[in-house]
Order: structure tokens, then sequence, then C-alpha cells
């Protein structure tokens, strides 16, 4: 495999300091993504497993929660799972009352889409191990790390569209 010429943050195509990237480095950093998530979902996971809920709840629950009132038609497009397997998760996180769901005020075949104080709950509890992991590891990196794991990420996310969501540091959009 033939190794990644990028150039550096800020330097054109024909910079004077190009970054090198080996396919070792690359593999290594599929390796550290493939491990960080193992870990970033272990906890979560097994709180889950007390509810019978699996990582779509988790998903769902993350996204409703930070964007109140979202649509299901939106929640849909975010998570990229088929209808079928959203509604299960939904009816189950609403019959179980963590989910608020109720028409839209304009448009009344939408579904808005809330967390109940128990979801609020539930979802600070499983995010909360991910959220202390993610805030060691920018401490013990450095403030500068930050920003450039954001742009990592956002380069590893495939659609213009979900990048867009996040053009403003700190201010994910819907």
């Amino acid at each position: 495999m033939a190794d990644l010429k990028l150039p550096p943050h800020g330097a054109s195509k024909h910079g004077t300091n190009p970054l090198f990237l080996r396919d070792e480095e690359l593999r290594q950093a599929m390796e550290l993504l493939f491990f960080a998530y193992r870990d970033f979902t272990a906890e979560p996971d097994a709180i889950l497993a007390q509810y019978d809920f699996g990582r779509a709840h988790h998903r769902a629950l993350h996204f409703i929660g930070r964007h109140p009132e979202i649509t299901v038609s939106e929640l849909l497009r975010i998570l990229r799972i088929t209808k079928q397997s959203l509604n299960r998760v939904l009816g189950q996180l609403v019959a179980q009352g963590y989910v608020e769901q109720r028409q839209g005020t304009r448009d009344r075949r939408q579904r808005l889409l809330t967390l109940t104080g128990a979801g609020r709950t539930l979802e600070e509890q499983v995010s909360a191990d991910q959220r202390a992991r993610i805030a060691k590891a920018f401490r013990e990196a450095g403030a500068e790390s930050v920003e450039g794991f954001r742009k990592v990420l956002l380069g590893i996310i495939g659609g213009e569209e979900d990048r867009a969501r996040f053009d403003r540091p700190g201010a994910p959009r819907r």
C-alpha cells in the first residue's frame, strides 16, 4: 500500500513541509479507533443491558437529548437506520417513559421527540463515563489537541451535510 502525503494544516498541496503518513501509521490509527471505540462503549453497554437496551437506544437518547423536539425524520437521517429499527427503539423508549412523542404544531404529520425526566437521567447515566473519558484524554493531550481531534473526526465523517452540523466549534446544529 502506498504512503499518503498530505499538506500540513494551513499549507497548500505544494507546501514545503508535507506530512507523510505511512501505511503502518494509518493502520495503527485504525486500530487505535477500534480499541478506543471498544472502551468508549463498554460502560454504556453494561448500563443499557440492565434495561434490555442496546447502542441504538443510546444513540437515540443522545440525539434526542442534544436536540429537544427533533423530528423522527431528522433522527432517521442522523442515525441512518431503517424506519422499522427506529420504530422498535422509539417504541421501547416511549413505552418505558424515557421519550415523549408529540405532533408538530405546524405540521401535524411530524412527530417531535423529547426526553422525559427519566430519559434525561438515563442519558446522563449512560454518557457520564464517556464524557469523563473524553475530558481526561483532552486534559492529558493538552488544550491544542481539542481542535486537532475535532478536525480529524470531521475529516473522517463522510457526508458534507453531517460535517456542516459542526461548522462552529461547540455548536452542533440540527
